[in-house]
């Protein structure tokens, strides 16, 4: 029971995780005009410099939990580094609608995934629930698609596809590092931003930010960036893989709501379509099982 109880608060720390990503596009917007990877370097620059303060309170002991092996540093700099670069890529080479549609196939082989990783079993109601929350999805980004298209953008389509797999992947072979203290991902971003500004300086132009682009750079490196990963990281080494895959689709249903809020994007009616889908492909994948069945260690990790 104890088992059962960790897993789930720790799943429900992924939750933060998951909200936090929601304001995503809303922070993203507040910095039009800052090139890709120099908002990629600001952005985890500012998660770095707050670990160094909060891990720096206790002195050098603060920074013990920083001595890890490589193989720990490169999953985590592959999976957020990687990723965000790809993603970049997709949204240059591809309709921005259509790659973040891609994109977001990675709560669904997170779930399926997972079923494969070790102490975890797929569950139906897991799988049904992330099917939902990627028909929602689909309908969410249907809204916005490009009426035409000049040419068929594979190497877009592929590097969004990329991004799926390696944010699916991440989160399943970082179950591998339970023991590994999650305050390591403080380290990983400083390296996501030292790759980001090599990656800025030798493709991109400098824009200094002006101080409403600064306010939601902070914000954004403390919140969806710094707080998000560090309880991304916590909840996919000790939580239910499955279930976080199929409540990540509410990121992208909350993020389009946050929008309409402060009138970065247009109501639409059909908008209650994906929000019906998505909230039932949540509640189906969450809900308890009626059966009742020994707690074993693939159980526990799933219920």
């Amino acid at each position: 029971m104890t088992q059962l109880r960790n897993a789930r608060s720790a799943t429900a720390v992924g939750v933060i995780a998951i909200l936090l990503w929601s304001s995503l596009a809303l922070l993203t917007t507040l910095t039009e005009g800052i090139p890709p990877f120099e908002l990629l370097t600001l952005g985890f620059g500012v998660a770095f410099a707050a670990s160094l303060v909060i891990l720096g309170r206790r002195g050098r002991a603060g920074f013990v939990s920083w001595r890890q092996p490589w193989s720990v540093w490169a999953t985590g700099f592959v999976g957020i580094f990687v990723y965000h670069a790809l993603y970049f890529f997709a949204l240059k080479a591809a309709p921005a609608a259509e790659a973040s549609l891609i994109n977001y196939l990675w709560p669904l082989l997170l779930v399926l995934l997972s079923a494969f990783s070790a102490g975890e079993k797929l569950h139906k109601r897991q799988m049904l629930g992330a099917l939902l929350g990627l028909a929602g999805t689909a309908f969410i980004m249907q809204q916005h698609t490009p009426s035409a298209a000049v040419a068929l953008p594979i190497a877009g389509y592929l590097a969004a596809f990329g991004c799926a797999l390696i944010w699916a992947g991440y989160s399943v072979v970082n179950r591998r590092f339970s023991e590994v203290p999650s305050s390591t991902i403080g380290g990983v971003c400083g390296l996501v931003a030292v790759a980001g500004l090599v990656c800025h300086l030798a493709i991109e132009t400098t824009v200094r930010p002006d101080f409403s682009q600064w306010t939601a750079i902070i914000v954004l490196g403390l919140g969806p960036v710094g707080l998000a990963f560090l309880a991304w990281d916590h909840a996919t080494k000790h939580g239910s893989l499955a279930t976080l895959g199929a409540l990540s689709y509410l990121a992208p249903l909350i993020s389009t709501l946050l929008l309409i809020t402060v009138g970065r994007s247009h109501a639409s009616p059909i908008l209650i379509i994906p929000a019906l889908l998505i909230i039932a492909g949540a509640v189906i994948a969450t809900s308890s099982s009626t059966t009742k069945v020994p707690i074993t260690r693939s159980i526990v990790s799933n219920e």
